[in-house]
């Protein structure tokens, strides 16, 4: 098997010195890659192409090679290729009709050829030759220059004849490694897991910063998604992935914090936490997948005033690009289903959320809140090298249990005391106690033992994820109330 490597175009117009770079970059990439599937494979560089070449007994390792070439950052596109040493006219045609010629029969086609170096013939002259043998002696309906059914594609180097079977679309990018490391602030769904497919597709060694606002479930979900894209578009390189407990701090916001300006506030105290991780990983820039005016906290004032909170450089790839643009990208790289199912965990909820904040009001507003939290938060941090997150994807979660009728149990409403007043839970004669979300770790020890009781919210995302938390805690007393419409 041998395939043929193109570089992405933008790595081709860059000066010499930083071609051989990427290039060899590449090709270290590939090695590392390649090589577990079998060190027989070889990876070779020029400076036009990159050649892969592994023995006939590997053809059974075709669609991982392809698989790897596929989704390799910094490849243009890729051929597998049957190569030859160079005759004449009338030899290149017979090896590419021993390739080709059953393939025509009722298709039209034409001949394409490549050529570098001293030849007898151009391509013009082996295009004709090859097509018209081609033609008189192979069923096909005909030439066609011109959007044909099928391009036999042929080129030749030197005194090499490379007869193409296929030719298939390479990620584009640049070579990992070659940029920069950064950070990137992920929680699972569409826009943080393209905007960090993005930075590894540039050629930047993308590790994960996720804020653990739902507990154990919620945190696998996004190894799930961070795991994925290290796997299919990054392993060449390890990276970390970094989980905050943030609860505790959530918490102290919807206590402390004005109800207009708490999107802000935590967005800004997710920036402080990702430029101190930043610091100690070493990487002098964070990616996240905010988009303009997506939601109330990404207009420009507000994100001008969550910049402030820090010197770090801040990334946002989307910053200019839709929704539904959003998702098809996540759609083409495999990650849709993820991000489609991942538990859309509302850290705080605003009734009236600003979108013109001011940095003074907004200094003002986080002297209510106590540091100490967001440091104990910071202490309390889990780093991993991203392929040991797997170690918990297969930890067994516990089932909750969902019902319609509460029964026996106490209801607890666990939403936030604003959105509870605009729609209050009617249960009677069902007794019910309201505790909402940010309080109910601590809460849910102080109570009953002995009773059983199920929580409630409005969309169960965000009962179900706590009670998922309380039954790893070791509190089988929970359950979630999903009433009837």
């Amino acid at each position: 098997m041998h395939f043929i490597v193109k570089f992405f175009p933008e790595i081709t117009i860059k000066s010499n010195p930083v071609r051989r770079r990427m290039s060899r970059q590449l090709k270290d990439n590939l090695r590392r890659l390649l090589t577990p599937l079998d060190d027989r494979i070889k990876v070779l560089k020029d400076w036009e192409k990159i050649d892969v070449i592994a023995p006939d007994a590997l053809s059974h390792l075709c669609g991982q090679i392809e698989e790897v070439l596929r989704h390799t950052p910094g490849i243009a596109h890729f051929s597998r290729v049957q190569q030859f040493p160079l005759g004449d006219l009338q030899d290149i045609y017979e090896k590419t009709a021993a390739i080709w010629g059953p393939s025509l029969t009722g298709k039209t086609f034409c001949v394409r050829a490549k050529r570098s170096g001293q030849h007898a013939f151009n391509s013009s002259d082996v295009e004709q030759y090859v097509g018209g043998g081609l033609n008189q002696n192979f069923s096909s309906t005909g030439v066609k220059l011109r959007n044909p059914d099928i391009t036999v594609k042929l080129e030749i180097r030197g005194n090499n004849l490379n007869v193409i079977e296929h030719q298939i679309a390479g990620l584009g990018g640049f070579p990992l490694g070659t940029q920069d490391p950064l950070l990137s602030l992920i929680s699972g769904g569409f826009d943080s897991t393209v905007a960090s497919y993005l930075a590894i597709k540039r050629g930047m060694r993308t590790h994960f910063l996720f804020f653990n606002l739902g507990g154990h479930t919620h945190e696998v979900g996004v190894k799930e998604v961070a795991f994925y894209l290290w796997n299919k578009y990054g392993s060449s390189h390890r990276v970390r992935f970094v989980s905050v407990p943030f609860g505790e701090v959530v918490a102290e916001i919807l206590e402390k914090v004005d109800d207009a300006h708490m999107g802000v506030i935590l967005k800004r105290m997710m920036l402080r936490a990702a430029s101190r991780v930043a610091a100690e990983l070493e990487v002098d820039a964070l990616v996240t997948g905010e988009a303009i005016a997506q939601v109330s906290s990404q207009t420009l004032k507000n994100l001008a005033v969550i910049d402030s909170v820090t010197d770090t450089l801040v990334l946002r790839p989307l910053i200019a690009t839709d929704k539904n643009d959003i998702i098809k990208t996540a759609r083409a790289i495999g990650a849709e289903t993820f991000a489609a199912n991942m538990p859309e965990y509302c850290g705080v909820i605003s009734i009236k959320p600003t979108t013109r904040a001011k940095r003074e009001r907004v200094e003002a507003e986080e002297l209510h809140f106590d540091f100490s939290v967001f440091e104990r938060a910071i202490s309390e941090r889990t780093i991993q090298n991203i392929d040991e997150v797997m170690d918990d994807l297969h930890r067994d979660t516990p089932a909750v249990e969902i019902v319609s009728k509460p029964g026996s149990a106490i209801v607890i409403d666990i939403r936030h005391p604003s959105e509870e007043e605009l729609s209050p839970l009617k249960l009677n004669p069902y007794e019910l106690q309201k505790i909402p979300f940010y309080r109910l770790s601590n809460a849910f020890a102080e109570l009953d033992k002995q009773q059983h009781y199920l929580l409630y919210c409005a969309r169960g995302v965000m009962s179900q994820l706590h009670a998922t938390y309380l039954l790893d805690r070791g509190f089988h007393n929970v359950g979630v109330l999903r009433p009837e419409k």
